[in-house]
């Protein structure tokens, strides 16, 4: 079972809230680092181990900074995300870009960056060298196994997916890569989104690993790197597991010695892309109650919306909420937690038992760290809210409230005609 923690206790949550007016995020900068040396620490025997973060589970420059401080590189997947892994400072070589349905000047920036590009499918190799005369000596390839593998619930079935390259092409386009003068291989995949079962990630190491082998075959080329993709999930629920990051890379080890060290593939270098599992569970969302209401059902309404938080409205996800003062109490009530546009599905919770709660309570929205505040958008021209960050003792603010200003700046202040 997964325990709940606060940053902060219910006193220096009330100093804080003295300082800053709600909504707001605030993440565990400690909680981060904490975390991510216990994921490395866990893979220590992994030749070269890195984790890319991937940016769109919390694009804020100052947490990259902090998490490329720590050893990660990033995962990019659109060119202004490529920008803030440059203006984070994290090296070319240590970020990968990629995307799908990719726009040419994108591609062409990637090339000129010098990070790692990984193609979603076959054609793009004939994007690459169209849109900029040139292809890298370093690729990567993702790859999507189709009815190898069935997608768990989140993800969907492979063989349904957009993503990634076929079985049967798959060789050949590493073959097509080294005709056109590439020297370094990786391999890439991505099929799991918030899982939890580690034997799950154990079997996508098995599968990339085979494949590697199989490249080599049947190709002659060496893979130098696989990037086993993120989809490591978190614990929502209190009563769910924390996935054991010990356990998984026991069982990867072992697959490591049978299938590369076997066939004399090592060393080969092991990287994931996750994001959610270094950052999410280190987020807060926290809100403050502007009504509470009786009707055909109870309502808590919050000054924060699904403009701040979209995942329950969107997938139905569960965020657990803590009523600040009021941990210890019965949860007794039951309530639909809402924000205040003007959309019936904007609600953080539905039927949630909490304490009872009043006008001016403030709630706090967990495991926000990842996918919340970056999914934020403007509809009823909300504006975004500022984020914070918690770090050795001190809280930094790291992105301001958005302003009128902001949302209108891009609007001409009078029409052009084109």
């Amino acid at each position: 079972m997964a325990e709940k923690r606060l940053p902060f206790s219910h006193s220096e949550f009330s100093a804080l809230l003295e300082k800053i007016p709600t909504p707001f995020y605030l993440y565990d900068g400690d909680g981060i680092r904490d975390n991510v040396r216990k994921i490395y620490s866990a893979f220590s025997w992994a030749p070269s181990f890195k984790n890319y973060f991937a940016v769109k589970a919390l694009p804020n420059v100052h947490i990259l900074r902090l998490l490329s401080s720590l050893g990660l590189g990033a995962d990019a997947s659109s060119l202004p995300e490529l920008l803030l892994a440059r203006d984070a400072g994290i090296a070319p070589e240590d970020t990968v870009f990629t995307s799908n349905d990719t726009a040419d000047e994108e591609f062409r920036a990637a090339i000129n960056m010098g990070v790692i590009l990984n193609l979603d499918d076959e054609s793009h190799i004939d994007r690459v060298i169209e849109t900029s005369h040139a292809f890298p000596s370093r690729i990567c390839f993702r790859y999507n196994p189709g009815p190898e593998r069935t997608g768990n619930a989140i993800i969907g079935n492979p063989v349904e997916a957009k993503y990634g390259v076929t079985r049967d092409q798959i060789v050949r386009c590493y073959e097509r890569a080294r005709a056109l003068g590439s020297t370094k291989f990786g391999l890439h995949t991505m099929v799991a989104s918030n899982e939890l079962n580690v034997d799950y990630i154990t079997e996508t190491a098995r599968m990339v690993f085979t494949l590697v082998k199989r490249i080599w075959d049947e190709a002659g080329i060496r893979i130098s790197f696989v990037d086993l993709g993120g989809g490591v999930g978190i614990p929502y629920r209190p009563e769910d597991k924390e996935f054991d990051f010990n356990a998984l890379s026991d069982s990867i080890h072992k697959l490591y010695d049978e299938i590369i060290v076997s066939s004399s593939l090592s060393p080969l270098k092991i990287t994931f892309e996750m994001g959610r599992s270094i950052t999410g569970p280190y987020g807060y969302l926290v809100s403050r109650v502007r009504h509470v209401s009786h009707k055909y059902k109870d309502y808590v309404g919050l000054d924060a919306s699904m403009a701040d938080l979209m995942r329950p409205a969107l997938y139905g996800a569960y965020h657990h909420i803590t009523v600040l003062g009021k941990e210890n109490a019965m949860c007794d009530h039951m309530y639909d937690v809402t924000g205040s546009l003007c959309e019936n599905n904007d609600k953080f919770a539905i039927d949630r038992m909490l304490p009872e709660i009043e006008r001016g309570d403030v709630l706090v929205i967990h495991d926000a760290g990842a996918h919340s505040h970056s999914m934020g958008f403007n509809y009823n021209a909300k504006l975004r809210h500022a984020e914070y960050l918690k770090l050795d003792g001190r809280i930094y603010k790291i992105r301001r409230d958005e302003t009128y200003s902001d949302y209108v700046s891009t609007m001409l202040s009078e029409m052009e005609e084109i």
